[in-house]
This record gives structure tokens, sequence and C-alpha cells, in this order.
């Protein structure tokens, strides 16, 4: 009778945790501030950070069951939360994440995915202690090139957009480039920049500072950011703020080279092409974009509600309860999302 009960305990075990694998809502680990990408295979990985440690997660099955996390890095003072966690991005043949220390150095790792073991790179920032803000964002292309974006204190001693680039089977960073300075002294000093890149086009959004107003705007680059035009403000409206709303919003480059974001502004969340007028989405906060074209998401938190909004038909799904969600778009058109609460990482397959 005891072996019976043992038996059935196992298989009740079994099936649990087969269903916590089965994509449709689950828990990864303990964390906070997570990121997602999806290389050109189609594994996923997700980061997160957990007090001064970086772990890692992988998924070859399209987030049907996930590995055991791996500690990638222990970053005494590692910057976490308000967006200022590890930032990932994944390509061909490689995989890199980044962390800033609030001592204002950013640094990388890169995973060969044929080897699957992380290694510590150096620093990205090439003058030391220049980014003690703890705002960033990565963005890689299909051929192994990434590219990074920050904010700066080395100009003006306030904070300004920085830009580098890792070429392929580099082991080293670029020369920072200063891509924007403002007029008025410095760009929004709490709101993290993002970064999008399509072949040779590199975008930059920002939310800038210039007559007291706190608006997103957009710097191109046709050459893979050796150099930027200058900047170009999205929306029609804007936004008097004597404070900063800690919310950097999203940006995508479509196959077209259409540049698509989304941003929030006065508790609201926009979504934006460039050039074009801002269209509303929703309450809230927090936003993020993945896909392209048709395949367009916007996620966003509202209160403790994390919700997604196809654009194509405007259609509005609640995923679950938390905040900070990010999402990657799936073959067959499933989106995995992946998001915080209570201190941990949930995934769930929309």
């Amino acid at each position: 009778m005891k072996k019976l009960l043992v038996i059935v305990s196992i298989a009740a075990s079994f099936l649990s945790l087969t269903s916590w694998f089965a994509g449709v809502n689950g828990e990864i680990a303990k964390g906070s501030q997570p990121q997602v990408a999806a290389d050109n295979k189609g594994v996923i990985r997700v980061v997160f950070g957990r007090e001064d440690n970086i772990y890692c997660v992988q998924s070859t099955d399209e987030g049907v069951s996930f590995s055991t996390p791996v500690l990638v890095a222990h970053i005494p003072g590692m910057h976490l939360g308000m967006s200022r966690g590890p930032q990932l991005a994944s390509s061909a043949n490689y995989s890199v994440i980044t962390a800033m220390d609030k001592s204002g150095d950013i640094h990388w790792f890169k995973l060969s995915h044929s080897a699957n073991q992380w290694k510590s790179m150096g620093t990205i920032n090439d003058l030391k202690g220049s980014a003690p803000e703890g705002l960033m964002n990565l963005a890689a292309d299909k051929k192994d090139n990434f590219y990074a974006v920050w904010l700066d204190t080395r100009t003006g001693k306030s904070n300004q957009i920085y830009f580098s680039s890792l070429m392929h089977n580099a082991t080293r960073w670029c020369k920072n480039l200063l891509a924007y300075r403002s007029p008025d002294g410095h760009v929004c000093e709490c709101c993290q920049p993002h970064i999008a890149v399509n072949g040779p086009e590199v975008a930059i959004m920002f939310r800038n500072w210039l007559n007291g107003s706190r608006d997103l705007y957009v710097a191109r680059s046709l050459n893979s950011g050796v150099s930027f035009a200058d900047p170009q403000k999205l929306g029609m409206d804007t936004w008097k703020l004597n404070g900063c709303p800690m919310d950097g919003g999203g940006i995508s480059i479509g196959q077209s080279n259409v540049i698509r974001t989304t941003w929030q502004r006065k508790g609201m969340v926009y979504f934006c092409q460039a050039g074009q007028p801002e269209v509303f989405i929703a309450n809230g906060r927090n936003c993020s974009i993945s896909g392209s074209g048709d395949n367009t998401m916007v996620t966003f938190h509202n209160n403790d509600t994390v919700k997604l909004v196809e654009l194509k038909t405007k259609k509005e799904i609640t995923v679950g309860k938390g905040d900070f969600m990010k999402s990657v778009l799936l073959p067959g058109n499933r989106v995995f999302c992946v998001w915080e609460q209570d201190n941990t990482i949930r995934f769930k397959k929309v």
C-alpha cells in the first residue's frame, strides 16, 4: 500500500511539473527585472537579477520547458529595479548580457551558443565610472553585431546619450560615441533609453528634457551607428513635468525600416510611428514593444495587472498579475511573455 502511495505521489508530482512547463503559465525562479530574447534558431533566453547576481535560463522548445538558472556573474553593488536590471540581446552565434554597478561601470558577458558558457568580457564604457545612473539597453542584428545605448555623465557632468557597438567576432566594444547632447544641459535623468537595429539602420529612443518637457525622441543612424542624425520628437503633444517619469518605453524597426515605438505620457500608453501622430493604447506604464508589421505587440502594466495589446486587432489581453513585462514573438505568431510578481519571474505563452 505504501509503495502504491509513493507511485501515486510521484505521478502527481510529474503531472504538476508537466503542467508547470506547459507554457501556459508558470514560474521560472526568484528574481526581478527580467529581459527576454530569442536567437536566430528560436532559442529563448531570459535574464534576471537577484540581489547582486545575474541569472539566465534558456528554452529550446519555444517556452515549454526551461533550463536550471545559470549564475552568469556576481556584480557587487549592481543596479537592480526601475528598469536598471541586466540587459540581454541574442543573435546567430552569440548572446550578450550587460549589467551596471553603482560606481558607474557597464559590465558585459558573452555566450557562445555552441559552447553554452558565459564569459566575463570587461566593461563597455571606455571612461571608468561614467555611467552611474544605471540605465541602458542592448540590441543585436542577425549577424552577431551588437549595439548599446546608455546614460553617461562624462560630457558636462550630466546625463547625455552615449552609444557603442560590438562588431562580429570582436572582443572589445568600439570607442564610445556621444549620440546626443541636450542643449538644456541633460536628457531625462532616470528614464531608460532604448535601441533597435535592422541591417545598417540603428535607432535610439530616449526621453529628452527641453524647455521643461519630458518628451520622447528618436535619433537614427544609417551607417551602423558611425553617426546619428538630429533626433526627431515623437508625438504631437508635450509633457511639461518638473520631475522624472521613470518610464522609457520601447522601440522596434520592421522589415521596411519603419520605426515603431511605444511610450507613456501622463499615465497613458501610446503607440507611435516616427513622423506620425501618437495613437492611444490604454492607461498604464512600463510599456514595451515586440514583433513587427502586422504582428506588433505592446505590453504594459496597469496597477498590478500586466497586459498585452495586438496592434492590428487592438485586442487587449490580460496576461497576469505583476509588473515589468517583456515579450518576444515566436513562430506561429505566439507571444512569449515574462514579468515579475512578488520577486518571482513568471512567464506565459499567449
